[in-house]
C-alpha cells in the first residue's frame, strides 16, 4: 500500500507584505531573505474550577496570534525598504500597521491560485544589527485584526501576489 501523504515544506506557506503607495494603494510583495517566520496562536484561556469538581476545566476564549520574524537586510527589497524605514523612524499606531497575506502553495485552487489568508499585523521592531555578516532586524509581527480567507494570484514571477476574499 502507498503512502498517499504529501510532505509540505516551509517554503510551501509564503508570505507578501502589503506595501504602501503614496496615494494608499496596497501591493502584496513577496517577503523575502527572512531568515525566521515563526507563528504563534498565543491562546486566552479562561479556567476555573467548580466547586462540586476535583479538576479544572479550561476553555480557549481568544487568541492573540503573532509571527516573530528575522531578515537580513537587502537595499533595493520594498519590503525591507518600507520594514526598515518603519522600524528605524520609530513609527506607531496605524503607521507601523500593514497587512500579509500567506499563500499556501501547497493548495492550489480551481481558478489557478492559491488558497490564502490576509491579516492585519503591527510591526513591533525588537533588535537590529546582531549578526558581523549581514544586517539583520528581527521583531514580532502582532495581529491586529481577524482572519480573511481567500485566494491569491501570483504574478510571472511568483513576486506580486493579487489577494480576493472568499464570499460567504
Amino acid at each position: 500500500m502507498a503512502d498517499e501523504r504529501k510532505l509540505v515544506k516551509r517554503s510551501d506557506k509564503v508570505a507578501f507584505f502589503g506595501n504602501k503607495s503614496p496615494e494608499g494603494e496596497e501591493t502584496f510583495n513577496r517577503m523575502r531573505g527572512f531568515t525566521t517566520m515563526s507563528g504563534s496562536k498565543n491562546p486566552t484561556e479562561y479556567s476555573r474550577q467548580y466547586v462540586d469538581e476535583e479538576f479544572e476545566t479550561t476553555d480557549v476564549v481568544g487568541f492573540a496570534p503573532s509571527i516573530e520574524f528575522g531578515f537580513d537586510q537587502y537595499a533595493g527589497d520594498k519590503v525591507h525598504d518600507e520594514m526598515v524605514q518603519i522600524l528605524d523612524e520609530e513609527r506607531t499606531g496605524t503607521d507601523a500597521r500593514r497587512n500579509i497575506v500567506t499563500v499556501d502553495f501547497s493548495k492550489p485552487t480551481d481558478d489557478g491560485g492559491y488558497e490564502a489568508v490576509k491579516r492585519e499585523y503591527a510591526i513591533i521592531g525588537d533588535t537590529e544589527g546582531d549578526s558581523m555578516d549581514a544586517y539583520t532586524y528581527s521583531g514580532t509581527f502582532s495581529a491586529t485584526g481577524t482572519r480573511i480567507v481567500g485566494t491569491a494570484k501570483l504574478d510571472e514571477n511568483n513576486s506580486v501576489a493579487t489577494f480576493t476574499e472568499k464570499k460567504k
